[in-house]
């Protein structure tokens, strides 16, 4: 499953309809349970927003499911999935009226949110991209409920599941994205979803494909999901509240952010290459997205990081480490890592943003190989782990200063969610909403496929050649070491210049 723009999925011409959550004010009860750490803080840095608020922090997917769309059926599966995920069902917001903006929670007891369909007249796929981004733009604000939003599209008889009769989510990527599907395309119909960031994250996305699909089959042939239990995330960040409380200035996570914040002039680790000057209007950031290896050549570098006592993760960053010492010349790779928080089996198919960060610092002086620079990045990961289960904002206000990362590096295994192998079948890819930050985040992904990469960067012509060449390299050392061969030194080194604003 691809991770990217709602841009590069390819839309046929079709019917769409709007699924809208509803509930009565009468069905809401105040509930006294907190927001976790990072839900306050994204609706405080976000307060000065309300509607069209979430055109930069949404996340999504989009999937196909065989069959002509049952509006009945689909109605009652996506009331029951509201219905088995709390965090749909409530609302934190912040009150006005209150002296500093005090945090105020509602929520719905299960069955009594409904789902309203609103059908929409036949569209090309420039008009249905069109109303689709701004539909999840304006609908997945964090300071609104809801804050989520679905939609279906059914084909019309001459489309074609490619898009060919089209333009929409043809470019901007140098990946396959929404390639897939099957020939028989008009008896299916797609499904879209996206939330603000506040109630899903990355591990969540690639969960609702299967969930809603079951559901579904369920609700047509009377076949039982067989979902296991999932607890609350609003439980989670309760709990997450009492048990950071006591955190101070000794605690190993504070010590770690400390240190990086220090050797980082206050901030979090910067790109290591120029990404250009700050814009002065915020733009849309450049996306990019690629396959870097299919299954056989994942599972051969896979074999040798194991050979070098250590993870797959820590040998992608071996590797970004060294493209980035054959670039500038550095000593040392740092970024910013995420790592999920779902700390025991309840929380497994939770829906919720179950995010810590870890800074890694990766020596590069004094080895010129693989193996040892792979140790080091496993290292560095054990090192750092304390700080992932920490929450960051708590961090960051025991430190005085926010944690806002600039430079990311992500990495998912998924290849063990359910249903992941029908995935190409399904069409389903994961999105993200666009960008106007001066930031990189790189997303590295292993699926039943193979490993995918998708980025994100500012949209000028420095970071439009540093980011790509940079990531470019950090593939070739991938693959050199994947088929056994050691890794061959650039002809030019420090070829592009070091970060400079």
């Amino acid at each position: 499953m691809e991770f990217t723009e709602l841009a590069d999925y390819r839309i046929p011409p079709g019917v769409l309809t709007e699924w809208l959550p509803c509930a009565a004010e009468d069905d809401w009860r105040e509930d006294p349970r907190p927001a976790s750490y990072i839900h306050e803080a994204h609706l405080r840095r976000t307060s000065g927003v309300r509607y069209g608020g979430g055109r930069d922090s949404w996340l999504g997917t989009a999937f196909e499911v065989p069959g002509p769309l049952d509006t009945e059926r689909f109605r009652r599966t996506l009331q029951r999935w509201i219905d088995r995920h709390e965090p749909l069902r409530s609302h934190a917001h912040l009150d006005e009226e209150q002296s500093g903006g005090g945090l105020v929670r509602r929520t719905a007891p299960p069955g009594r949110v409904s789902v309203r369909p609103i059908r929409h007249d036949p569209a090309d796929p420039d008009t249905i991209h069109d109303h689709l981004l701004g539909l999840f733009d304006d609908y997945t604000t964090p300071h609104l409920w809801p804050s989520y939003v679905f939609a279906t599209l059914e084909r019309t008889p001459d489309g074609n599941s490619d898009g060919t009769t089209g333009t929409a989510g043809t470019g901007g990527t140098t990946g396959t994205a929404g390639t897939g599907g099957t020939e028989d395309t008009d008896d299916r119909f797609t499904v879209f979803f996206g939330a603000d960031h506040s109630i899903i994250d990355g591990y969540s996305v690639v969960l609702v494909a299967h969930e809603i699909s079951a559901l579904y089959e369920e609700e047509r042939t009377g076949r039982a999901a067989d979902l296991f239990p999932v607890g609350s995330y609003i439980d989670f960040g309760a709990a997450e509240r009492d048990e950071s409380a006591h955190l101070d200035d000794d605690d190993e996570a504070v010590q770690i952010w400390r240190r990086t914040l220090t050797e980082c002039g206050g901030e979090p680790p910067a790109f290591p290459l120029s990404i250009g000057a700050r814009p002065a209007h915020a733009t849309p950031q450049q996306r990019l997205s690629e396959r870097w290896f299919d299954d056989d050549e994942a599972s051969a570098f896979a074999a040798c990081c194991r050979r070098a006592g250590t993870g797959f993760f820590a040998g992608v960053l071996a590797c970004f480490g060294r493209a980035t010492a054959e670039f500038t010349g550095a000593d040392r790779f740092r970024t910013v890592a995420p790592a999920h928080t779902r700390a025991g089996p309840i929380w497994a198919g939770s829906l919720g943003w179950f995010v810590g960060l870890r800074p890694i610092d990766l020596k590069l002086t004094d080895t010129t190989d693989f193996e040892t620079l792979a140790m080091r990045a496993g290292d560095e990961l054990h090192r750092t782990r304390a700080s992932a289960r920490v929450p960051f904002v708590r961090v960051g206000e025991l430190l005085g200063v926010p944690i806002r990362p600039r430079f990311v590096v992500s990495y998912m295994d998924v290849r063990f969610v359910p249903m992941a192998a029908q995935w190409p079948e399904w069409n389903a890819q994961a999105l993200r909403s666009r960008s106007f930050t001066h930031d990189v985040y790189v997303w590295i992904n292993r699926t039943p496929e193979g490993v995918n990469m998708s980025a994100r960067f500012p949209d000028n012509t420095v970071a439009g050649e540093n980011v790509p060449s940079l990531l470019t390299r950090t593939r070739e050392l991938m693959h050199e070491v994947a088929v056994g061969g050691p890794w061959i030194a650039r002809p030019e080194t420090a070829a592009v210049p070091p970060t400079g604003e």
